[in-house]
C-alpha cells in the first residue's frame, strides 16, 4: 500500500456516499449551543455520534464535564500506538449557531443536507461538522490503507471535540490546563474557517483576536420634546456619533494610537504578499479606499487591526418620535493581531476619549479573545505545505492568522503547541447565516489532501523524528 492508495480510499469514502451519509446524520443533530434547552442534544452528539465513530477507528473515549458551570461537555479520544511516536492533536466542534429555519431559501432547511449542483446545504456543513467529518474520514482512510499493508499508523492521535465554540468555548482553556498530560502533543492539526478562495488550498497558523465593547452616553433619565428642548439639551446620539468618529475615521482607519497594529514583520509580510482576497464569484466588491492606508487588502485582513461598529441605538428606531433621546449605545468590535496592547484596551479608549472631550462616554468591555500566530517559517508549516502541495499540485496559501477569531489560544498558549489549521470551507459558505453550505468539490479535495497529510505524518513517525517533531513553541 502507498500514499496514493490512502488517497484513493479517501476518494472512495466520498464517491460511494459514506461521507454524505455521515454528514447528513450529523447535520440532523440540532446542536444549537445558543439555545439553553439544547443541553441534552449537545451531549448526545458526543455520546451517540462521535464516540461510536471514533471507537471504530481504534480510539479510547473519555467524556469530560465542563469545568465551567452549565457549560457543555467535552470529548477527549486517544489512539496511542507508541508513546515514542509523534502525537497529533485534532480539534473540532459539534455545536452550531441557531438554525434560522424561517430564513432559509435554498436546500431543505438547516437540518437536512440537500445537494444542489456543487452546494451542499445544511447547518454545520461548513462550520464545523463538514470539516471534522472530512478529517475523521481521511484519518480512517489512512488507517485502512496501513492495516491493509500490515503497517502501523505511525503516530498517535488525540481528538478533542467541544460543544460550545459558538458561545465562546466556555471551559476550553480550563480543560486544557487540567488535562495537559492527556492532551500532550507535538502539533495541533485542525480545521475551521474558510480557505482564502474555493480553489486554493490554505493553511492558517492562528487567528486575529476579538474584543467586544460597548460605548454609551446617558444624558438624563428620560427623553424630552425636541421642539421645546431642542438646542437646550445635549443629544446623546450626536455625542456618541462624534465619539465614534474620533476613534475610527470616515475611511475606517483606527485613530486610537495604543490600539493600532504593530509593524508587520518580514516573514509575515512575505506570506501575506502571496495572498489575494475576494477571488470567488459572489464575493463583495472590496472598498479599496477603506481601512489602513498604505496596506494591501490582504494586509488589512491578516496583518492589521480593524474596528467595526456592529450596532447602534438611540430612541426607538422602529417608531421614532419627536424627542431628544435620553441615552445612546454603540456595540463595537476590535479585531487585532499579535503584538497589540490589548490588555490595556479600556485604558487606551478612556485616555483617548478623555483627551477628545468625551468624558461623558462610558466604556464596557464585554469580551476579549486573544490573538495567536505561529511563525510562517516554522518547520511544521513547511512540512504541511509540502504535503498539501504534493497531493493537490497547487500552490498553498499561508495565512499567518485567520482574519476572524477561533479559540486557538487554548492550544497555542495553554498547551504550548504549534498550530496548523487547514480549512475545508470557502468565504461564500454563508457560515452563521441562512443557506449555510459546503462545496462538494472542496470537500473531496480536502479528503485527498488530509489523507496525504496523515499518511506523511505516519512516514515521519516510522522514520527518525524530523526537526518539525522536535520543535515546539
Amino acid at each position: 500500500m502507498t500514499r496514493n492508495t490512502a488517497i484513493e480510499f479517501a476518494e472512495r469514502y466520498f464517491d460511494d456516499g459514506r461521507f454524505l451519509e455521515d454528514l447528513g446524520r450529523r447535520v440532523g443533530c440540532r446542536t444549537q449551543s445558543q439555545h439553553p434547552e439544547s443541553a441534552s442534544t449537545l451531549r448526545a452528539y458526543l455520546t451517540d455520534e462521535m464516540e461510536p465513530a471514533l471507537r471504530k477507528l481504534g480510539f479510547v473515549n473519555a467524556l469530560h464535564d465542563n469545568p465551567v458551570a452549565n457549560g457543555p461537555p467535552f470529548l477527549v479520544a486517544r489512539r496511542v500506538e507508541n508513546p515514542a511516536l509523534p502525537t497529533v492533536l485534532v480539534y473540532g466542534h459539534g455545536d452550531v449557531v441557531r438554525g434560522q429555519e424561517e430564513q432559509w431559501t435554498q436546500g431543505a432547511g438547516p437540518w437536512q443536507v440537500a445537494i444542489e449542483e456543487d452546494h451542499w446545504y445544511g447547518r454545520g456543513s461548513a462550520d464545523n461538522k463538514g470539516q471534522h467529518t472530512v478529517n475523521l474520514g481521511a484519518l480512517g482512510a489512512v488507517i485502512d490503507a496501513r492495516v491493509a499493508a500490515g503497517q502501523p499508523l505511525g503516530f498517535n492521535v488525540t481528538v478533542l471535540m467541544e460543544m460550545g465554540e459558538e458561545v465562546g468555548s466556555p471551559g476550553l482553556n480550563e480543560l486544557c490546563a487540567a488535562l495537559t498530560d492527556e492532551l500532550r502533543a507535538d502539533v495541533l492539526i485542525a480545521s475551521d474557517g474558510p480557505r482564502i478562495g474555493a480553489a486554493r488550498p490554505t493553511i492558517f497558523l492562528g487567528s486575529r483576536g476579538a474584543a467586544n465593547f460597548e460605548l454609551s452616553v446617558t444624558a438624563r433619565a428620560k427623553a424630552y420634546h425636541s421642539g421645546n428642548w431642542g438646542g437646550l439639551l445635549s443629544n446623546p446620539a450626536v455625542r456618541l456619533a462624534h465619539a465614534l468618529a474620533s476613534i475610527v475615521d470616515e475611511k475606517g482607519r483606527l485613530r486610537v494610537e495604543g490600539l493600532r497594529a504593530p509593524a508587520i514583520d518580514a516573514p509575515v509580510a512575505a506570506a501575506i504578499a502571496e495572498l489575494e482576497v475576494g477571488m470567488d464569484q459572489g464575493d463583495p466588491v472590496i472598498d479599496t479606499e477603506w481601512g489602513e492606508p498604505g496596506l494591501t487588502p490582504a494586509e488589512r485582513v491578516f496583518g492589521s487591526n480593524t474596528l467595526e461598529v456592529l450596532a447602534m441605538v438611540a430612541g426607538n428606531p422602529a417608531h421614532p418620535v419627536g424627542a431628544i433621546p435620553a441615552t445612546s449605545r454603540a456595540f463595537c468590535q476590535l479585531r487585532f493581531v499579535v503584538g497589540t496592547d490589548i490588555a490595556r484596551l479600556e485604558a487606551h479608549l478612556r485616555a483617548h476619549l478623555d483627551q477628545c472631550g468625551f468624558r461623558d462616554v462610558e466604556i464596557g468591555v464585554t469580551l476579549v479573545a486573544p490573538a495567536t500566530r505561529l511563525a510562517p517559517d516554522h518547520p511544521w508549516v513547511t512540512w504541511a505545505v509540502r504535503s498539501i502541495a504534493q497531493t493537490t499540485d497547487k500552490k498553498v496559501a499561508i495565512l499567518p492568522n485567520l482574519g476572524g477569531t477561533i479559540p486557538n489560544d487554548a492550544f497555542a498558549d495553554v498547551l504550548g503547541l504549534p498550530t496548523i489549521w487547514i480549512p475545508h470551507s470557502y468565504p461564500g459558505c454563508a457560515q452563521h447565516a441562512p443557506n449555510e453550505h459546503m462545496l462538494g468539490t472542496v470537500a473531496r479535495e480536502a479528503l485527498q489532501l488530509m489523507a496525504g497529510l496523515f499518511w506523511d505524518l505516519g512516514e515521519i513517525g516510522t522514520a527518525k523524528r524530523p526537526a518539525a517533531c522536535q520543535s515546539r513553541v
